[in-house]
């Protein structure tokens, strides 16, 4: 791999992390003020761990810390920190992202969080020892597609579904709830699949998602070919793995790329994520294009060609409710931000009420 001439040698070690010209662009301003380019492989109260091409470097983040919580330093980042001799070492900078996967928190501001940065695979990890809840497949897609990541869906523990035809059936679920997305089986445990995983994430940083026990951390020590992330045992009672990962870690692997691994989610807030659900619900997308009107709720207007499509099995009911609900809650959540939206959403309420109340006093008038 060959560099601009604003990265020097010392530098060309972090092309195992993602380091490329394009970076080394980014950073000659930084590069001229003696600042040394690293990648943030994990972050802790004001303090995070970076990989230079000198090795890991312990840095503050107290220089770089803004009042925008989007903007904190994260694992994934590219940063510029001070040269070695300063004591403590300080991150001055951090290098516009590529990418960013990022939540609403659970807080009532509804802050966004960043999970993680500049990331070009997001692998969402489901475990086959439970029910499947494409639910909240579609809000991880959602949140996917919206970072501007490849979602993969990885199916785990497939050693406990033996029967291959029930595994075909739990494939074709996810697939229709997945619409251009690779979904993958997976068994860490005998090694099934991780040949076609291993395809996938060999290029770029890929990021691991999915609830607590949906089998992170042993997917992620197959990957890694070692050890490296603490696995509980599965129980026998439910299936489901204790949650053992407490940071986000970022892992070289060895047949190349990068792994970040991620703590289990128990929620899933969506944040200003309108692109990335209507790409998971595509088809109601492309059903709504022969809509009567433009504007078209898909809830009772005439001509609805979502509707119709719900009424003649084309589109699983399922599917319309979970995206009417993922709408409402994005437009709630980006509303809270955004006062001529809110006000146009209060707006919307109204001439709704108004109209459910006009119905039913006609519906009196024809009984009376």
């Amino acid at each position: 791999m060959s560099f601009s001439s604003s990265s020097s040698d010392s530098s060309r070690p972090l092309a195992v992390y993602g380091w490329d010209e394009a970076w080394a662009t980014a950073f000659a301003p930084h590069a001229r003020e003696g600042l040394v380019p690293g990648r943030v492989v994990r972050v802790d109260r004001g303090q995070c761990d970076i990989l230079t091409a000198d090795g890991v470097v312990r840095a503050d983040t107290a220089l770089v810390t803004p009042h925008d919580p989007l903007r904190v330093v994260c694992t994934g980042d590219w940063a510029a920190v001070e040269p070695p001799g300063h004591h403590p070492r300080y991150v001055r900078a951090c290098l516009p992202r590529r990418t960013a996967f990022v939540r609403s928190t659970s807080s009532k501001r509804s802050e966004g969080q960043i999970l993680a940065a500049n990331v070009d695979h997001a692998v969402v990890a489901v475990s086959l020892a439970v029910e499947l809840d494409l639910g909240r497949i579609e809000r991880f897609l959602a949140l996917a597609w919206e970072s501007g990541a490849q979602p993969v869906v990885v199916l785990t523990k497939a050693d406990l579904v033996p029967d291959p035809v029930t595994l075909s059936y739990l494939v074709q679920d996810v697939e229709t709830t997945a619409p251009g997305v690779p979904v993958l089986t997976v068994s860490a445990l005998d090694g099934e699949g991780l040949d076609a995983l291993t395809a996938v994430v060999s290029g770029g940083t890929t990021v691991l998602l999915g609830q607590s026990g949906a089998g992170k951390s042993t997917l992620a020590n197959a990957l890694l070919g070692e050890d490296v992330m603490d696995v509980r045992a599965t129980r026998d009672v439910d299936g489901k793995g204790r949650h053992t990962t407490t940071t986000r870690n970022l892992l070289a692997l060895p047949g190349g790329g990068v792994l970040i691994d991620t703590p289990g989610l128990r929620g899933v807030g969506l944040w200003d994520a309108g692109t990335g659900v209507g790409q998971v619900f595509s088809e109601i997308g492309e059903l709504a294009g022969g809509c009567r009107f433009h504007d078209c709720a898909h809830a009772r207007e005439p001509g609805c060609a979502v509707l119709a499509a719900v009424e003649d099995g084309t589109l699983p009911v399922r599917r319309l409710e979970s995206y009417r609900k993922l709408v409402r809650e994005n437009q709630w959540i980006v509303a809270k931000t955004d006062a001529r939206l809110r006000a146009e959403i209060r707006r919307d309420w109204k001439r709704k009420g108004a109209e459910g109340k006009a119905a039913m006093e006609a519906k009196r008038g024809r009984r009376s």
